[in-house]
């Protein structure tokens, strides 16, 4: 092969491999590689309930209902748009003690976004989760966990603490309970064996529109507290890890 054909193939493996790191560094829940991001704790015993994309009626006050009757407290990554919509639910979590954390203001793919964007995204959530309940946000969750550095920075800037999971209950599916809670299971029995605390991935709203059908996530938590009420696992919020 001439050596510009060499240089070439070269170049191209290169870009592929850095186009690989790039998206791994991006995307993946665990990754480190952009800067520190808040997975879990290192007792196998720790598990957080955390959910996305809401405040979404009919469906967050079934789940307030739920984690109630267990004692449990959950966190909540909340959409500022929805919260602007319907700030009654977002005090109801608030009021029950639960964790509130900043989804940004619309739910985009936060590593293409230019920085302006960013900022704003973050910002105006922000703004639209303490205008509400009075109280600081301290705590970020990019929507699909994507991100790059300056995502990070900025939340850090904002006094954020970014926050990712590392069992994922692939609940935006039209999935029944009974698959929730087997997808949930089996994560939390991988981190075990891995001397690891649980940080799960749930649904109580969609990104789209207010209104998503999210009552098997409700039954699927139901279910699992069931579970874990005869074992010796305690149910925490990120803050425990941070």
């Amino acid at each position: 092969m001439p050596d510009t054909a060499l240089k070439v193939a070269a170049a191209a493996t290169t870009a592929a491999l850095l186009a690989g790191a790039w998206t791994y560094a991006a995307l993946w829940p665990q990754s480190q590689l952009f800067g520190k991001v808040l997975v879990a704790g290192p007792s196998p015993n720790q598990i957080a309930l955390t959910y996305d994309d809401g405040p979404n009626p009919g469906v967050t006050e079934r789940l307030l209902e739920v984690l109630a009757r267990h004692n449990v407290r959950a966190t909540f990554f909340m959409i500022g748009r929805f919260v602007r919509q319907r700030p009654d639910l977002a005090r109801a979590v608030a009021a029950a003690g639960h964790l509130i954390g900043n989804h940004t203001m619309t739910h985009p793919w936060l590593a293409w976004q230019s920085a302006a964007r960013i900022r704003e995204e973050l910002t105006a959530c922000n703004r639209a989760l303490e205008d509400t309940l009075g109280i600081p946000i301290r705590f970020f969750r990019a929507p699909h966990g994507a991100r790059r550095p300056y995502v990070l920075r900025t939340a850090r800037a904002l006094g954020l603490t970014p926050v990712q999971w590392n069992v994922t209950a692939l609940d935006w599916n039209p999935l029944p309970a009974a698959q929730i809670l087997a997808n949930l299971q089996r994560g939390i029995a991988h981190n075990q064996r891995r001397h690891r605390a649980s940080n799960l991935l749930l649904h109580d709203g969609g990104d789209q529109s207010l209104g998503q059908p999210r009552i098997p996530t409700v039954e699927a938590t139901d279910q699992l507290l069931h579970i874990h009420k005869a074992t010796s696992t305690t149910f925490v919020t990120p803050e425990d890890w941070a």
